[in-house]
């Protein structure tokens, strides 16, 4: 998918969006969900972690202060923030760098004002931002990484600034323009122009295997890269030296990233025989002798790290939180890949095949690896042939990542099949993934903590239920209340995220964790399920107990950030034991 073609897909996504919220109430703000859509896609990347919206402006003096969302790490140990700006015109338009970075400079005040403390004192507490504004300043000084990203739909001509120091720490600037998030969405990121002379680097050139290719697309180089040396590489240029990678390094607590870790620490000699080592790819290279006479690498032009990242990384950061880490007997095992295309297309496409092959060896997500479970396949049976009342329409389910898409690309031939797979057939709004699937079951079979610990969390949860219950595999009548349950959560969360200006998402799924509590048992599914719909009663009841809800939330989390509070089980306890309003009368779907 070209450029274009993607800018107009995600403006159709945003459009699609903007309409289901319609009739929330009040004004929507297109930036915002923009945002939500960009920051969703970049979770999906791994480039983010679970995020919120929290959308605060303000003046002090002179200055302007912005935040349009954060998401922190399940350690809490990196925190990236967003600032959002949205133009929403119809064609890909320039923004100049004056811009970006004068969005990117508001971000940081804000961040900057929090870590010392000085901004609890100018937001009203009753704001979500004041939450954000606490957690910041208690766990300021050990976070390990901290980011900020400038989300625009236009494109930028520069994608990342010079860092700034806020209290001792280095904060990363970078911008997420419409450009690199479709070399994100298309896996084939092109590499920054990153010169690295290893005469420079590590003290000498690096001896290697070289095999020439006389008439193939590349040459090809085994080698060892010095620990120190690639802990240097990512100090310098971070997360531009994994553009072309199809994961992002997120978070130390992995039990691959803590093996990395604790091999530095206790046997760093022994790191080359456990470590798998790393993968390059680089435009150009420039070969020459090591002391002993054999080839030797001088310098790669265009290199990028593609699979290796968690590795780079944990060497990186290993070093950042123990000094006395000595890196010095560790030796990297590396690949390398020299580009020899001139064709800029065969070569990017060559990348992403690179990068995907290399990484497919490696498990990924809890939820790609179920895919083949034999609940997983009955439904997404189920799903191509229950047929809705309509006699056209059905729900997709997405059994495998990417499946949607690629089904729209198979029978979407002609501009008008895929208006017609889109709008009649399978609309976005009807698709579900596995992961999503396990929110709306784990949400209404009570479980408001255990979904609040994200998706992967969730559905590892949940694919652990399937297999203990050892119950038989569903049919269509249980096929048809697992998506009445889907739709349901759907229209809750979308009524939501119109009532509040953060933390919808949890307060989302405890408002519905509560209506499966307190009324779930009478509620007739079978009736949304034929309706593909609820009603107004329904939500009219959904709307006084968000309030309800939203209130509990925030006083049993006696200041603590909503979205750490919910992950525990006391709060739903709390939430549990609350007294909420009498049901109002006349809800159609209650029995």
């Amino acid at each position: 998918m070209e450029l274009e073609e993607f800018a107009q897909q995600l403006r159709c996504d945003l459009a699609s969006e903007l309409a289901d919220r319609s009739g929330e109430g009040g004004d929507l703000d297109g930036g915002l969900v923009f945002a939500e859509l960009v920051m969703h896609h970049m979770a999906e990347f791994g480039m983010t972690f679970e995020h919120q919206i929290c959308h605060y402006t303000t003046q002090i003096r002179n200055a302007k202060l912005r935040i349009s969302g954060f998401a922190f790490s399940e350690d809490n140990e990196q925190m990236d923030l967003f600032v959002v700006l949205y133009d929403g015109a119809e064609s890909i338009q320039p923004i100049p760098k004056t811009e970006t970075l004068k969005a990117a400079e508001q971000c940081v005040r804000f961040l900057s004002m929090c870590a010392d403390g000085t901004m609890l004192g100018r937001i009203d507490e009753r704001e979500d931002a004041y939450a954000l504004a606490l957690i910041i300043k208690a766990h300021y000084q050990s976070l390990d990484q901290v980011r900020i990203f400038v989300l625009t739909d236009r494109q930028a001509n520069i994608t990342n600034f010079k860092p700034r120091e806020v209290m001792g720490k280095t904060v990363k600037l970078e911008v997420m323009d419409i450009a690199r998030l479709h070399r994100h969405w298309s896996a084939g990121k092109p590499r920054d122009e990153l010169v690295v002379d290893f005469k420079d680097v590590s003290g000498s050139a690096l001896p290697c295997v070289w095999v020439p290719n006389q008439i193939g697309e590349y040459d090809y180089a085994l080698t060892v890269i010095p620990g120190e040396a690639l802990r240097f590489l990512y100090e310098k240029y971070g997360a531009r030296l994994l553009e072309a990678n199809v994961r992002s390094f997120l978070s130390g607590r992995g039990k691959v990233n803590m093996g990395i870790r604790d091999t530095l620490r206790d046997e760093p000699e022994r790191f080359m025989a456990y470590n798998n080592g790393i993968v390059l790819v680089a435009d150009e290279a420039r070969i020459g002798r090591s002391e002993d006479g054999s080839p030797a690498i001088l310098w790669l032009r265009g290199m990028q790290i593609v699979n290796g990242g968690q590795t780079t990384a944990s060497i990186y950061f290993t070093k950042r939180k123990d000094p006395g880490v000595d890196l010095s007997n560790v030796q990297v095992p590396a690949k390398v890949i020299v580009l020899r295309t001139d064709n800029p297309a065969a070569e990017e496409a060559m990348i992403t095949d690179v990068s995907r092959y290399a990484n497919s060896q490696n498990a990924v997500r809890q939820s790609d690896l179920s895919a083949n479970k034999p609940f997983h396949v009955r439904l997404e049976t189920l799903a191509n042939s229950t047929i809705l009342s309509d006699g056209v329409g059905r729900w997709f389910y997405e059994r495998t990542a990417g499946s949607y898409n690629t089904l729209l690309a198979r029978e979407g031939g002609t501009p008008a099949k895929l208006r017609n797979l889109k709008r009649d057939v399978i609309p976005p709004a009807r698709k579900i993934t596995k992961t999503d699937l396990a929110k709306y079951l784990n949400t209404w079979d009570q479980q408001p903590d255990i979904v609040s610990l994200g998706a992967q969390k969730n559905f590892a949860r949940f694919m652990d239920r399937i297999t203990e219950s050892d119950a038989p595999l569903p049919e269509v009548d249980d096929y048809k209340r697992m998506i009445a349950k889907a739709i349901l959560f759907k229209k809750i969360h979308s009524q939501v995220r119109g009532m509040f200006p953060a933390f919808q998402g949890n307060v989302a799924v405890y408002l519905v964790a509560v209506i499966a509590n307190r009324i779930g048992e009478r509620i007739d599914l079978e009736r949304i399920w034929t309706r593909q719909d609820v009603s107004d009663k329904l939500l009219e009841q959904a709307q006084v107990w968000a309030t309800e809800v939203n209130r509990v939330l925030h006083q049993s989390a006696n200041g603590r950030m909503i979205s750490e509070w919910a992950k525990k089980a006391d709060c739903w306890e709390k939430v549990r034991a609350a007294s909420y309003s009498k049901p109002i009368d006349g809800i159609p779907e209650l029995r």
